[in-house]
């Protein structure tokens, strides 16, 4: 149900960032007397006369107390922490999502040139994020010309579902017996969110608020790298098919209804409907 298709006039938002430096650290090195002057200082005492000692009054000076530790104003700040944004963790957000909207179709070639004009960015992020795609098997390296959208069929969905039912499945019936009802149900708004996404008919936020979900549910078991796996399964599940046609909305509905069912069946330890959902949403859709 993440099959994705053209969609008139969609593009992913691009805003490009200012990314200020932190300024650097500077340190005030103390100051030494030489050894050297130190012992012309000691010879030039022992050869004075020494002179009548005449008592002067003191006067207090005021004292400035500082306790250890504590910063004087003429210590240096200390250095701010400045969150940078990377330009090419933002073409590669835009660029999977127009990917899963169908924007990217299977089959072409685009170039990074062409891309970096459309997002208003040089062609380096663009091809870097490209590259990263092509790792993860979305796009294919045609040289002198850019990247191709591969081009994928029926059989390597199946696939693809068969193997994430394989992982997911055992998992959420064992977190079914042992997660409490209260933990299942802080993931009510996640659900809510697919279902947002799917009556809108945003294509690109399903498929985001879907792996999203799934995530969480998994992330129960405190396995990060069966986590990160079916994550990528997942998202690779969501890759549009060669000559597609449009994911109706009705389709997404369908799709995101059972996230929700999925959840009340998990809160109430319902192991066969658990089971049941879980199978069907990978048979019957790419959920």
């Amino acid at each position: 149900m993440e099959q994705g298709s053209a969609r008139e006039g969609a593009r992913p938002a691009y805003a490009p960032g200012v990314f200020p430096h932190a300024p650097a650290e500077r340190r005030i090195p103390e100051g030494r007397v030489p050894e050297q002057a130190r012992g012309e200082q000691s010879q030039t005492a022992q050869s004075r006369t020494e002179q009548p000692r005449t008592e002067q009054p003191r006067t207090e000076q005021p004292r400035t107390e500082h306790a250890r530790g504590e910063h004087t104003h003429s210590e240096p700040p200390a250095p701010r922490v400045v969150r940078r944004h990377s330009v090419r963790g933002q073409i590669l957000d835009a660029l999977r999502a127009a990917l899963v909207d169908g924007e990217l179709v299977p089959g072409q070639v685009y170039s990074a040139p062409a891309l970096g004009a459309r997002f208003g960015v040089s062609a380096t992020p663009v091809r870097e994020a490209m590259q990263r795609l092509a790792v993860e098997g979305a796009v294919e390296v045609v040289p002198n010309r850019g990247f191709r959208v591969s081009e994928r069929g029926p059989r390597e969905v199946a696939e693809l579902a068969e193997v994430r039912a394989l992982i997911e499945v055992p998992v959420m019936l064992s977190l079914a017996r042992t997660v409490p009802a209260h933990r299942w149900s802080v993931l009510r708004p996640l659900a809510e969110a697919t279902v947002t996404a799917a009556a809108v008919g945003d294509r690109a936020a399903y498929a985001e608020s879907d792996r999203a979900f799934h995530r969480a549910v998994l992330a129960l078991s405190g396995n990060e790298q069966l986590v990160s796996v079916a994550d990528e399964l997942h998202r690779r599940s969501q890759w549009p098919l060669v000559s597609s046609p449009a994911t109706r909305r009705a389709d997404l509905l369908a799709d995101a209804s059972e996230h929700t069912a999925l959840l009340d069946a998990l809160i109430a330890q319902d192991l066969n409907v658990v089971q049941s959902l879980v199978r069907e949403h990978f048979t019957g859709a790419d959920g």
